[in-house]
């Protein structure tokens, strides 16, 4: 039986504002609890919200990033439900008209290629405070320093057909809030959580009952969570059962997912225009600012560096995965004057040193315009590219500069023709039988001569003069 299954995800994004959505308390992480709720926050009588000129011109970027309509009026509501972390009794949230409407956002599924995931909406919303079950014995502590912590809530159309492109999509939004500067987007910090709606069907049959799983926030408890809920889902059906309307949360310790209570459905919230906030006008004139301070884009970016610099659509594409990794990628580009070895050495070498020291690319040691001393080092002959990456390693262990260490270690490379044909006759002379084997016809016998060669010159002689050498000198 064909089965097809149907995601839809909703991300909430933290706001990188100083101060709440509705107040000027701190949203800064890591405060003593409660030392953060402000009067609004915390919902104390005859207090009024005052709307974030900030959180708007983060939404007002995303709604510029993504191509959507962003609405020139837009309303605040409150959603209306009970628990004890919520201390008005209600969310103040955005629903008939929100502040973003459409727009996509470009990702590679590894079945469909290139596609783009069509969003429903972005709305602006307040968030709740945090229970806190692991410090206290037999109760809950209440913690109301994230309530009114500015989010913008980004929902997708169920055009999501697996947990790859689930995965491909969160990451392509990850990168694109971090990129233009609304989110820091630190899921350890909650700063940017996804919920996942699933549902499965059959060929030709209407969407199915879907189930939701709240709070994800890494991308493989995301990808575990939808693909057992996936089967959760087909091995119900197929044993005669029904899915339930139902949110859910994963365990990561049992790599399952588990129900947490029915799905409500909008009317269960009861909204209604909240009386305290006027709507929301957002002008002409304050959109074609902030597009005036955009970055320059991830996909226009790919693009550039396909046309100016020669490269690969899949280097481009990982290059500019990340705003920093981008930038210093051109960096030493320009530099180093060679774009495809710059992505090469950053792809390569670069990627691997990052990730062994676990590290982001801001903080590694050795600096852009280095590196591209470094390929210059490489393409002037200077050293070899075997050699170069034993600088490179000397580099990161905080050795200095490229010219310094090839001093220093006598790494130079031997390109003096007298010299290397010299190295090139005592190999000869040395190895009768490689020689033989490679006047026998065997190719793979020229390789091992050439190893000897750079044995004999520790590595030091131009390999390009080696092999000229050696074909000359066999015939």
């Amino acid at each position: 039986m064909n089965w097809r299954v149907v995601i839809g995800l909703e991300t909430h994004a933290q706001l990188s504002t100083a101060s709440k959505i509705f107040s000027g308390a701190s949203t800064a992480f890591g405060a003593a609890p409660n030392s953060q709720a402000s009067a609004v926050d915390v919902a104390l009588p005859g207090v009024l919200p005052v709307m974030n000129r900030g959180a708007v011109e983060r939404a007002i970027r995303f709604g510029l990033a993504v191509g959507g309509t962003i609405n020139a009026r837009s309303i605040f509501a409150r959603k209306n439900y009970f628990y004890p972390d919520l201390p008005k009794g209600y969310q103040i949230s955005q629903y008939e008209i929100p502040v973003i409407a459409g727009g996509e956002v470009p990702i590679v599924s590894a079945t469909r290629g290139e596609m783009r995931v069509q969003l429903t909406r972005a709305h602006l919303e307040e968030d709740a405070g945090k229970s806190l079950h692991e410090d206290f014995h037999g109760m809950t502590g209440i913690d109301l320093n994230r309530a009114g912590t500015p989010l913008l809530e980004i929902v997708t159309e169920p055009v999501l057909e697996s947990s790859d492109e689930a995965v491909a999509y969160a990451k392509a939004l990850h990168a694109l809030v971090r990129w233009i500067g609304i989110c820091d987007g630190n899921m350890q910090e909650g700063s940017f959580r996804c919920d996942a709606n699933v549902s499965v069907r059959r060929d030709g049959e209407p969407l199915g009952t879907r189930c939701e799983i709240k709070n994800l926030n890494s991308f493989r408890f995301m990808q575990e969570a939808i693909d057992f809920e996936v089967r959760r889902q087909i091995e119900l059906i197929e044993d005669g059962g029904t899915v339930v309307q139902e949110t859910r949360l994963y365990d990561p310790d049992r790599r399952e997912t588990r129900s947490m209570r029915s799905k409500e459905d909008a009317q269960d919230y009861r909204y209604f225009p909240d009386p305290d906030l006027p709507p929301l006008a957002i002008t002409e004139d304050w959109i074609a600012r902030v597009k005036g301070e955009m970055p320059e884009l991830p996909e226009a970016m790919q693009h550039r560096f396909v046309r100016d610099y020669g490269l690969p659509a899949t280097d481009a594409r990982t290059l500019t995965a990340s705003r920093d990794v981008a930038a210093y990628f051109e960096a030493v580009a320009t530099a180093g004057g060679e774009a495809k070895s710059a992505a090469n050495w950053i792809l390569g070498e670069v990627s691997a040193a990052l990730n062994k020291s676990e590290l982001e690319i801001g903080a590694a040691p050795v600096a852009a315009a280095q590196l591209g001393a470094l390929l210059k080092r490489i393409a002037d002959g200077t050293i070899s590219g075997k050699i170069a990456k034993d600088v490179f390693d000397a580099m990161w262990a905080g050795e200095g500069e490229p010219d310094a260490i090839i001093e220093k270690k006598g790494l130079r490379q031997i390109s003096d023709a007298g010299a290397i044909e010299k190295i090139v006759d005592d190999a000869i002379a040395a190895n009768p039988a490689i020689v033989a084997e490679y006047r026998a016809g065997k190719e793979k016998a020229f390789n091992s001569l050439v190893g000897k060669v750079m044995a004999a010159s520790k590595g030091k002689a131009n390999p390009a003069q080696v092999n000229a050498a050696l074909k000359k000198k066999l015939g």
